[in-house]
């Protein structure tokens, strides 16, 4: 497939002259073209509703255009509830899918009206302890366990992973929660991350029906829905094929007419809980050149740094690179493209062949728009970039502004140290 940047040099040389690199940029247009499809392939079930990964893209101007389009969030922390709760989410908004977690927030979580999923058996007391009462929905996570497989081999590994509930402890979990009062039920899974095949939703989609069939026979709980979580993935490299949303709706659709309908339970909603899927595609870490090195390779650096973008030197992982106006030009120079952090790590792309890098330059690392700024820390004493929202008209709009040495030293303001920076 050919990747070709969502913005024009042009328009990066404008945005520039007002909001220096480096900064991560993001796709109106492409986001909502992209929910649109979402909601579609999934049309045929009526209670559909995506609850956005807020942890992909924690702000709040991206939350609002989601849910324009109905969409709640799906949170995991404290910050993010509130980061929900301040853009209006209110009761059947959101999913608090969290684990090893602080009973306030169980609270904080139940208070806005938030659905909550239960990551361990253990959670149940936990939450009763601390809301005084069992919500009347609940939803609880799941680990099969073992390994996670489809046609073309070993997906993931769930036996390693330290979310949800064993079989034998859902089931106890579901007896549980009946005998306190609990009337709506939900099941939730996360079973491979980052796949771009249109078989895991439906695979997924029929371990978790024939669960909740089951679990609804033995026990007499009502399913009121499942949460089918995340993981379908982007292609981030060139070689890679992308998941055909409509067909991964299709075929969740075909598993949902043989196992749920006969069982008589027809009336299930379906969620997800996309991140990537969401937003990868459309958000870029925008850097300019400016050093080359030539010792035993040829380095580029660039103003941004493992800071902006970990993904590269924490998995190893691949990011497209664009040098703009340089789109058609042959790719003859192979080039390390690093930032200045002390570590060796620090590496966008390693013996990456470019078009001939000059300095100066503006270099579009694409699929940043999940897990990009959000995975930011301020190692090497580096502050966290700018965010900015390119609009269909072609527009643009800093939705975050890039963190200043003020705010580096803000926590620091208790100690005498504080007042010699001259804040």
């Amino acid at each position: 497939m050919e990747k070709r940047p969502f913005v024009t040099l042009d328009k990066l040389t404008e945005i520039t002259k007002d909001i220096p690199t480096p900064f991560h940029l993001y796709d109106e247009k492409g986001i909502r073209r992209n929910v649109e499809a979402l909601k579609k392939a999934f049309s045929w079930n009526p209670g559909f509703k995506e609850f956005f990964a807020v942890k992909a893209t924690p702000n709040p101007f991206i939350v609002d255009i989601l849910r324009e389009y109905g969409c709640g969030c799906d949170c995991s922390s404290m910050t993010e509830l509130m980061l929900s709760k301040a853009v209006g989410c209110g009761p059947g908004d959101v999913m608090f899918s969290s684990n090893d977690t602080p009973e306030e927030e169980f609270l904080f979580a139940h208070q806005m009206g938030g659905i909550i999923n239960l990551d361990d058996i253990t959670h149940i007391e936990s939450m009763e302890r601390v809301l005084g009462c069992v919500p009347e929905t609940v939803c609880c996570r799941y680990n099969p366990g073992g390994v996670f497989t489809l046609s073309n081999g070993i997906m993931d590994n769930p036996g390693d992973a330290k979310y949800g509930m064993t079989t034998d402890q859902i089931f106890e979990a579901f007896r549980i929660l009946k005998e306190k009062g609990v009337k709506q039920f939900g099941i939730h899974a996360f079973l491979a991350s980052n796949t771009t095949t249109n078989e895991y939703y439906p695979r997924l989609a029929e371990i978790l029906f024939k669960l909740a069939a089951e679990l609804n026979r033995k026990t007499g709980a009502h399913i009121a829905f499942i949460n089918l979580s995340g993981g379908i993935g982007i292609p981030y490299r060139l070689d890679d094929e992308p998941c055909d949303i409509f067909k991964v709706g299709e075929g969740v659709h075909q598993v949902y007419d043989k196992i749920l309908v006969p069982a008589g339970m027809d009336d299930v909603s379906i969620y997800t809980e996309l991140g990537r899927f969401m937003l990868g595609p459309y958000g870029a870490l925008i850097t300019k050149a400016i050093h080359e090195k030539h010792i035993h390779k040829e380095y580029i650096g660039v103003d941004a740094c493992a800071c902006n973008l970990m993904r590269p030197a924490m998995y190893g992982a691949y990011h497209h690179i664009t040098v703009m106006g340089k789109e058609d030009d042959p790719c003859d120079y192979r080039y390390d493209v690093v930032g200045s952090l002390c570590e060796n790590n620090d590496k966008f792309a390693i013996d990456r062949m470019l078009p001939r890098v000059d300095m100066g330059d503006l270099l579009f690392i694409h699929d940043t728009g999940a897990h990009g700024f959000s995975m930011g820390y301020n190692y090497n004493g580096k502050l966290r970039s700018a965010e900015v929202l390119l609009h269909e008209d072609g527009s643009y709009e800093l939705i975050r502004r890039a963190e200043t040495e003020k705010d580096y030293f803000a926590t620091f303001d208790c100690f005498p140290f504080y007042k010699k920076l001259g804040f």
